[in-house]
């Protein structure tokens, strides 16, 4: 089924600009489609990939656009300890290596296959364990790992070493890494041992670099949650397709506050 949208902006917009800023596709995905000849406006074949939509115009994706990007696929991860988030070196084991049918948490539509290009949005150290996004949406990938994405996300770290009041206060905010600053951060004391912290950013191995500089030593870190996005029961080592309503969610907390 072909689908339709209305513009409803001021002023003229290149049509992937806009495709991109609606959450339809990406730039480069809109490119392609109207390269492919499946992109039309008010009826009219868009030929040119700096074609200007108007105020007021509908643009239309016919079946075969919105087909190819139905099938954008993106899934759940409970990432074990041992596993990579993406490419393996030696005999390291990649995360898609568990997308298996026996892995499968619950009934999917689409199965992973060696056409889907799936690629870690965030990722996940070998060390640590818990939530893990894999897609080859490119909309999506920018809005959980793009420099403008304001998603935040949450993590349970158990470490050993003296938790301080003064530690905890460098945690939240005053540490840097690589001669930058690290951004304020959520970081409180659950249980003895056991620290929450919810990021804004993440910077490689973040939270057990900020750990040792307040000479805390990081012995468990899970992921339990990315922007609306919860690990919840999803058992370890399983995985899941991610549904069109947690799509939208992830768009929508994803853009700058304010806007």
């Amino acid at each position: 089924m072909s689908r339709s949208w209305t513009y409803e902006g001021d002023e003229p917009v290149r049509v992937n600009k806009w495709l991109a800023q609606s959450g339809v596709c990406s730039r480069r995905e809109a490119e392609g489609l109207i390269a492919e000849g499946l992109v039309s406006i008010d009826g009219g074949l868009v030929e040119d990939v700096g074609r200007k939509i108007l105020p007021g115009q509908t643009l239309t994706l016919d079946e075969a656009g919105t087909e190819a990007l139905d099938t954008k696929l993106t899934v759940l991860i409970h990432k074990p300890v041992g596993i990579v988030s993406a490419q393996p070196e030696g005999d390291q084991v990649p995360a898609v290596r568990l997308l298996r049918r026996a892995n499968l948490f619950v009934e999917a539509e689409v199965y992973p296959n060696s056409d889907h290009k799936l690629a870690p949005l965030g990722r996940l150290d070998m060390d640590s364990r818990g939530l893990l996004i894999l897609s080859e949406d490119g909309v999506l990938a920018k809005a959980v790992i793009g420099p403008d994405s304001e998603l935040d996300k949450e993590y349970f770290v158990q470490v050993e070493g003296d938790i301080t009041e003064e530690k905890i206060k460098l945690l939240r905010h005053g540490l840097e890494l690589d001669g930058r600053e690290l951004r304020p951060a959520i970081v409180e004391e659950v249980m003895p041992g056991r620290l929450r912290f919810v990021l804004v950013e993440g910077r490689n191995r973040q939270i057990r670099r900020m750990c040792e500089l307040v000479e805390l030593e990081v012995v468990d870190l899970v992921r339990t949650r990315v922007g609306p996005i919860e690990l919840a029961d999803l058992p370890e080592g399983m995985w899941r397709p991610m549904t069109a309503d947690e799509r939208a969610g992830l768009l929508e907390a994803s853009k700058p506050r304010g806007s």
